[in-house]
């Protein structure tokens, strides 16, 4: 038996872990969602800027994909709220935005520094290393725990995933099993419809007829397009053994599941072939949902 690989993940999480010491307390927020590569939001707060370059290269570390964004908090002991929203530059910037026809986004225009000010107590709290060093030690715990529920969420994926594409193994084999898919029935069918047009009698070169239905039932057979599908579905089920961020492999790979079964329905003359397409590319479709909330 193989072993297993990393699990999946998913893009969509949150994470909160807090801190103290003997004058400040602290607490991270992190949260993250669906993003086609990784795109990091900081709100820490005057002073403690200096600390972005570190703070993005763990998120970094820990995370491959997703739109994340990583508040902190800081505040004196005893302390109900140091932080106070410059309403006039907000609204300036909203404004602006609006001028170059962008949306004005609330958790972006709060990053700007000036709109939030958080007082001279929080700016002279990250003047001590040794608490700077604190606060990073309480992103890593905000991290694992946004970590740990992107895994739970992955789980939760990874079993839809699976169950579609046993789905579509499934419909596979059915495909294979229908008389419809085999050349010589392909070519008797043919012959046998061009026998019903021309029963009036008329005289016709046969060997030239059986030729044209050959040709026909080349153009009709669909065995490559379940091989491929096959070979896809043992990708798939490879991936996701293999875990880890697979989410854009697996996008592509619907893309390719999708092409085989829209050339399964576009050459299939059977009512039963063209049902098994249509459910394949219901679940295709599916999958591919399912795929793009995966890291």
């Amino acid at each position: 038996m193989a072993k297993r690989g990393l699990q999946v993940a998913s893009m969509t999480g949150f994470g909160r872990a807090e801190g103290a010491d003997d004058r400040y307390r602290w607490a991270w927020e992190l949260r993250s969602v669906n993003g086609r590569g990784l795109d990091m939001r900081l709100r820490v707060g005057m002073g403690f800027e200096r600390l972005d370059p570190e703070i993005r290269k763990r998120l970094s570390t820990a995370f491959k994909r997703g739109s994340l964004t990583a508040s902190l908090d800081v505040r004196a002991l005893g302390e109900v709220s140091s932080a106070t929203v410059n309403h006039t530059l907000l609204a300036e910037l909203e404004e602006l935005c609006r001028e170059r026809g962008q949306e004005p986004l609330l958790d972006r225009l709060l990053a700007v520094r000036g709109v939030v000010d958080s007082g001279e107590e929080r700016n002279a709290a990250a003047e001590d290393e040794d608490r700077c060093k604190a606060v990073l030690q309480t992103l890593d715990e905000a991290i694992a725990a946004m970590a740990e529920a992107r895994r739970l969420e992955g789980v939760e994926t990874e079993r839809h995933l699976s169950a579609r594409v046993d789905e579509i193994a499934d419909l596979v084999t059915q495909a294979n099993a229908l008389d419809a898919t085999r050349l010589p029935a392909i070519r008797d069918r043919l012959l046998a419809q061009m026998d019903a047009l021309l029963g009036d009698g008329r005289e016709f070169n046969r060997e030239r007829l059986e030729q044209e239905a050959a040709l026909l039932a080349t153009k009709a057979d669909i065995r490559e397009e379940l091989d491929r599908l096959s070979a896809h579905v043992e990708q798939a089920r490879a991936l996701l053994s293999a875990g880890g961020p697979v989410g854009r492999k697996l996008d592509f790979l619907t893309q390719e599941f999708n092409r085989e079964a829209n050339t399964l329905c576009s050459k299939s003359s059977d009512t039963v072939l063209t049902n098994i397409g249509l459910a394949m590319k219901a679940a295709i479709d599916q999958m591919r949902e399912q795929a793009a909330n995966l890291e």
